[in-house]
């Protein structure tokens, strides 16, 4: 049976009291900064000059684009290419077994359960 989790008594206060105070400044920093009004995007597909940045039709864009945006695209598809490869590797069989890291040079180690099991066959099954 598990015990019920204790309050730490022991602590050092001056923890809490400096992340108090550091979240009071950073709100008060929030709350007093002037930002700009948002202007929002010209008339146009952002989508669309995305893509004649992508094959360098810069000239038919409806809105210009910058460089980095491309690059931000094509790593994002080489990133999810990626991840999407790593879960394909990762994924088990469904036939095999319980995967162990400690190996005896390829052969399957036997746990306790095993060992006792094989032991009472060798031994004819007495005890």
């Amino acid at each position: 049976m598990t015990s019920r989790p204790r309050l730490a008594t022991d602590v050092n206060v001056v923890n809490g009291l400096a992340a108090v105070a550091l979240f009071v400044v950073m709100g008060y920093v929030f709350v007093t900064a002037s930002l700009p009004a948002p202007s929002g995007f010209p008339d146009g597909s952002i989508t669309a000059s995305i893509g004649y940045a992508m094959f360098g039709l810069v000239d038919q864009a409806a809105i210009e684009s910058e460089g980095f945006l491309v690059a931000f695209e094509i790593i994002d598809v080489l990133l999810v290419a990626a991840l999407v490869g790593a879960v394909m590797l990762a994924r088990r069989e469904e036939d095999s077994g319980v995967v162990t890291a400690l190996t005896d040079g390829g052969r399957r180690i036997r746990d306790r359960n095993d060992s006792a099991d094989d032991d009472a066959e060798t031994d004819g099954g007495e005890n």
